[in-house]
Formats: structure tokens, sequence, C-alpha cells
């Protein structure tokens, strides 16, 4: 799920982000792998979707940026295969018949390095499964984060998102002009229910770094707290943090 070289912790990823991959689960059956084909997985994190997606026989190999994820990853799967890549480098040429990705193109910086390196690594007519973030995604978080950061005096706190959040409009384009024809394509919204009373500030601590970054050590924690007031309106509900996720779905064939 990483295809930058953020600074990750497995543990709570495991533990408290589980949602992550079991959404994921959906994309195997778009990606309807066959015994004996070779599947790279593109932001494998701590390796579940990977052994899932080669439980029909398929030769599955797992790349991730992060090398605590791999590192948990070779640990949970030993049996398996991971490597730590960098998306838009990826060290393949015509070696894949599919490559899936789930939860992770939205954290790359260079898009047109990552889509070129995902189709040298297809073979002629190997397809392409994924879901990022969509156009929308976030936006109730992130609005409150960034009031957050505001109270705090970071200026312009929009401008510390990480994330690439595409329309289909945008995307399709993109994977055209990498020779990536695009067979099938929905935006969606999918509210995601967050784990316990604390589940936002958990969330904040697994993946905004971003905006912890920004502030002082001793401002963080107040960060969160006031994170969590501004957010509370719009994305807590009868004792229960929802995450206001909208995702991008596509397959997307090797020509």
């Amino acid at each position: 799920m990483s295809a930058t070289a953020e600074a990750w912790n497995p543990e709570l990823y495991q533990s408290s982000h589980s949602f992550v991959w079991q959404y994921g689960r959906d994309l195997l059956a778009l990606l309807d792998a066959k015994p004996g084909e070779r599947i790279l997985d593109v932001g494998c994190g701590t390796g579940q979707l990977t052994a899932e997606a080669g439980l029909c026989g398929a030769e599955v190999v797992g790349i991730d940026s992060s090398a605590e994820m791999i590192a948990s990853a070779r640990h949970n799967f030993p049996h398996l295969h991971f490597e730590v890549a960098d998306a838009a480098a990826l060290p393949y040429a015509r070696e894949f018949d599919a490559v899936l990705s789930n939860a992770t193109l939205h954290w790359v910086r260079d898009q047109q390095s990552a889509l070129a390196s995902i189709a040298k690594a297809l073979k002629p007519g190997g397809r392409f499964v994924f879901e990022m973030g969509g156009h929308g995604n976030l936006h109730h978080a992130l609005a409150a984060g960034c009031a957050a950061l505001s109270s705090l005096d970071v200026p312009a706190p929009q401008n510390h998102i990480p994330w690439f959040f595409p329309s289909i409009g945008e995307y399709a384009p993109l994977l055209e002009s990498h020779g990536l024809r695009v067979n099938f394509a929905v935006l969606f919204d999918r509210p995601t229910a967050l784990e316990g009373e604390r589940g936002f500030a958990s969330w904040i601590e697994m993946f905004g770094g971003f905006a912890t970054a920004s502030v002082a050590t001793d401002d963080r924690e107040e960060l969160v707290r006031r994170w969590e007031d501004f957010a509370r309106p719009m994305l807590f509900h009868d004792g229960v943090w929802t995450l206001d996720h909208t995702r991008l779905r596509m397959l997307a064939a090797n020509r």
C-alpha cells in the first residue's frame, strides 16, 4: 500500500487498519487470476492481498517501497516472494500476466513514471487491475485536517496533502498514454467505519504524518485533538467514526 519511501508502522496497520486489504478483496474477482499466471502486487503492504491472489495457483510477487512493510510481509508469508521496490522504477520487463494494486497509486508522486513502469512489467495483452482514492476522497477528513493546521498557524495546509485523487476522466488518458486500454472504470463512495472511539486518532497516526510532521513535536497531540473536533460533526455518528472514502477502480489491458 506504499509507493513512496514513507515511514510505516506494520503492527498498527495490521491491528487497526485491516479494512485496507479487506476491501481490496473485491479486486480479486476483477483480476480473475489463473493457475500458472505471474501476478505482481504493487504496494503489497503486509502481504495479505498478495497471498490471496495466489490461492488459485498463480505465482505472485509483492513489492512495496517500505522496508518495514516488506519485512512484515515476509514474516507473514515466508513462502511468497516480496521485494522492496519503487512503483515508479520497477525492475521488470514483460514478465507478468497481470499487475494488481490496491490503495497505493494515490501515494505516487510521479504518476507518469509509475504507469510507464507498470506497463513495461506487463506481458503483451496483460491486465492491470487497481483501486485507489478517487476524486472527492476524504473530503471531510481533509477539510477538518486543514482547519486544524490553520488553527495552529500552519500556512497553506492544503499544500501538505501528499495524495492524488483523480476522476475517471483524469486517469483514463494517463493509462492510455502508456498503451493501457481501459476496459472498466467506476468511481464510487465507500464510507469506511473505523474501530473504536479512538479510530480517527489511530487513522491520523497511521496516515496523517504529512500533517503531524508540519507542526512542532509538542503540538502534535493538540493537532490530533483539534482535527478530531473539526471532523466530529461530519464523521462521528452513533459512537462510530466513518471515513468518507471515494474509490476509483479500473481494469486496463496492455496493448
